[in-house]
């Protein structure tokens, strides 16, 4: 329904079907996918088996992922059906998924050792009608090396992955409390990634993106937390305490002062009525 209303063509398969009960589209492989599963959908709860997938080439490479949260079984299903030379995928998913420890660590851990994680983006609060929370999107590439692409030479950019966070991109606000990106703002993170692809003009920005090596994530035991590798700078360092201590004693003298005034001004009205304090 979703396809069309928005007028894209698609096909689904010839029947209805749970995509990770019986994959419809066994031989398919795409250029390019961009996708918003449910976030931490339970496959169980759903009548998916964990017997059911165990085995299932989509997972080949990769530990089986759990039924009782499919946000790994979607990442896998995205990267089987991405073409093995030029497949790019971009999707949603909840921040939770970026730290997740167990089989999904483990299933982290190999797409980063693969080097399928290309870039790792947390998006602001609001942004979305069905979750308030701030979620991630996620772009996995299955050619990282020096190419053309879309009239762009980009370099080399194996063993690395950009992180980006734009959870303080917040002040866009419509309809009282959603947040959405300006055009600006849309035009500037996207310059920082391809700039970053590229290598014309790219650097690392505290508190707002910065490339990692395989070797520092391997380091923080696969975790794809932006905050574990953009810098965040202590803003209370920053702090003239002297200039603001003054301020707070003269504000604060100001009130004693008065205090003082008011009390003096009521001991001579209750004095005045023959009623002495």
């Amino acid at each position: 329904m979703n396809l069309a209303i928005r007028g894209i063509a698609h096909n689904l398969g010839d029947r209805p079907e749970s995509t990770f009960a019986e994959d419809l589209h066994k031989d398919k492989k795409v250029d390019f996918i961009m996708a918003n599963p449910p976030f931490n959908l339970k496959l169980n709860a759903q009548g998916v088996t964990q017997d059911a997938i165990n085995g299932d080439v989509r997972w080949d490479g990769y530990t089986t992922p759990p039924v009782s949260k499919a946000n790994y079984a979607w990442i896998l299903h995205m990267l089987s059906k991405l073409d093995v030379s030029n497949g790019i995928a971009g999707f949603l998913l909840a921040n939770g998924a970026l730290n997740a420890d167990g089989v999904e660590g483990e299933i982290r851990k190999g797409l980063v050792e693969n080097d399928k994680v290309e870039a790792i983006i947390v998006l602001p609060r609001e942004m979305f009608y069905s979750t308030d929370i701030s979620v991630t999107l996620w772009i996995l590439n299955n050619n990282k090396k020096a190419r053309s692409l879309n009239g762009r030479q980009l370099r080399d950019r194996q063993g690395e992955v950009l992180f980006i966070d734009l959870r303080r991109w917040n002040e866009n606000i419509y309809e009282k409390k959603y947040v959405q990106f300006s055009d600006e703002q849309i035009a500037d993170v996207k310059k920082i990634y391809t700039d970053w692809q590229t290598g014309d003009g790219y650097a690392d920005v505290p508190e707002l993106c910065r490339s990692a090596t395989k070797a520092e994530i391997e380091a923080q035991k696969y975790s794809l937390a932006p905050s574990k590798y953009i810098e965040f700078i202590d803003h209370d360092l920053e702090i003239d305490y002297a200039t603001e201590m003054a301020k707070i004693q003269s504000e604060l003298r100001k009130i004693i002062n008065a205090e003082k005034q008011s009390q003096v001004t009521a001991e001579l009205a209750f004095g005045g009525i023959g009623y002495e304090i």
